[in-house]
């Protein structure tokens, strides 16, 4: 292992990537330390500590790297734009504009990304808003639950001059993180939302197993990093997890030449998804708190049903919270890939190219197939997620710990991207005749 990392330094193309992802990395680690101007520092301290939970807080906190809680710069982080890819992705089915797009090959991809990049502009100028408004007129605590502890108000007053400098900060923040982002994606090492996202989960990494060892015995911190580690195994095992269905194509004269009579596969991951269901269904989980705030805790039907989202919809440690997230998840899960993956094209493709599927007739008999095979495989890759993704409140719950570090969201972006990053100079090495790290 150690003689093909010095295989990485050997080569100066894939050096100064290597080089220039840990600067861009070390920027964006510094602007999170920098922050919104006009805050009051006692109450982003009490937001901190009320960040470190594993509500809405803790999920916002998670993916900006601590800047969520810190109220930096960088607040929004990068979820905006993921949120934009995200709305781009389930609209190329509905909108022809976009499946033409889609069809130009690069030329195509570069107006979705250009349209991407608008979009996540406009969410992170609501999203900015939204939490000046709650964060600066006394509604912190009310918006993310009693349970989260929030701060009531975050910035000083007069609250608005500071909130026209506040939101402008914001929504820059993201708008520079999504250039940094693509510095990365063209000079750098893999995709760079991915890597920049990968630096914020993997920062709060080492501090968290600390507090750990801290605050409980030593028994106790050697389980839970025994836990992490099958966690670990457990989500690598999955995520390189595949369904190969066998195609054999048909040999065909082209001039004087015999073509085809190759055979291949098509490639069906176990988890096809990734993180993406776990994003749903905490933004579907976060609609019933927005619309009890709008009601308001007035006496009556109004203040029952705040009671009632405060106590069962906010609070991750009800197992009513639990089991919807759960159930969300895997509905989720079925919704996405059903957009991501289309048996019909897939069929029609195969059918173009002279493929077929050994024992299945091309047309119909193929597209039934392939939508069967992919609704099996996904449902054991649903109920796989959405365990991870709840295992940090089970065990929060029952094994009296404040947090746990590596589980849930956490665990699986942090092997996506770790795994994607090793394929990228896996690649770069065998292409120079040099040993790579996946076997």
């Amino acid at each position: 292992m150690f003689s093909n990392l010095k295989n990485i330094f050997k080569v100066e193309d894939l050096r100064k990537k290597v080089f220039f992802t840990f600067l861009m990395i070390m920027v964006y680690r510094f602007g999170v330390s920098l922050r919104v101007p006009g805050v009051d520092s006692g109450a982003v301290a009490q937001l901190r500590q009320a960040a470190k939970s594993q509500g809405a807080l803790g999920f916002l906190n998670l993916f900006s790297g601590g800047a969520f809680g810190s109220f930096s710069i960088f607040a929004l982080g990068i979820m905006p734009y993921i949120t934009a890819s995200i709305i781009m992705q389930v609209l190329n089915v509905v909108i022809p504009k976009l499946q033409e797009w889609q069809e130009l090959g690069a030329v195509g991809q570069r107006k979705i990304t250009q349209w991407t990049r608008y979009v996540a502009i406009a969410i992170a100028l609501l999203q900015g808003s939204g939490l000046t408004f709650i964060f600066g007129q006394g509604k912190g605590s009310a918006f993310f639950g009693a349970a989260a502890k929030a701060p009531d108000v975050v910035l000083l007053d007069p609250f608005m001059p500071r909130a026209l400098l506040v939101i402008p900060t914001l929504v820059a923040g993201t708008a520079f993180l999504m250039w940094v982002g693509e510095l990365i994606s063209q000079r750098g090492i893999s995709n760079g939302m991915s890597v920049l996202i990968f630096a914020s989960i993997v920062s709060g990494l080492p501090y968290n197993y600390y507090s750990i060892l801290q605050s409980k015995k030593f028994i106790v911190f050697a389980v839970l990093v025994a836990v992490s580690f099958g966690i670990l195994a457990a989500v690598v095992r999955v995520e390189l997890g595949q369904r190969r269905i066998p195609v054999q194509f048909a040999k065909r004269v082209v001039g004087r030449r015999m073509t085809g009579g190759q055979s291949t596969y098509i490639p069906l991951k176990v988890n096809q998804a990734g993180v993406v269901p776990i994003i749903f269904a905490s933004s579907v989980l976060l609609l019933p708190v927005l619309a009890s705030n709008m009601l308001g805790s007035a006496e009556g039907w109004r203040g029952s049903i705040a009671s009632f989202v405060n106590d069962y919809l906010v609070n991750s440690q009800n197992m009513v919270y639990i089991t919807g997230f759960f159930m969300l998840i895997i509905a989720f899960a079925y919704f996405y890939n059903s957009i991501a993956f289309d048996p019909i094209r897939q069929a029609d493709q195969l059918r173009q190219q002279g493929g077929f599927i050994p024992g299945i007739r091309p047309g119909p008999q193929t597209e039934r197939y392939l939508a069967k095979a992919v609704n099996r495989i996904t449902l054991p890759g649903a109920v796989f997620v959405g365990s991870i993704a709840i295992l940090p409140y089970i065990i929060l719950w029952v094994g009296d710990v404040k947090s746990f570090p590596f589980a849930g969201t956490t665990v699986l972006i942090a092997v996506g991207v770790a795994l994607e990053i090793m394929r990228q100079i896996d690649s770069q090495l065998m292409l120079r005749n040099y040993e790579g790290f996946l076997k």
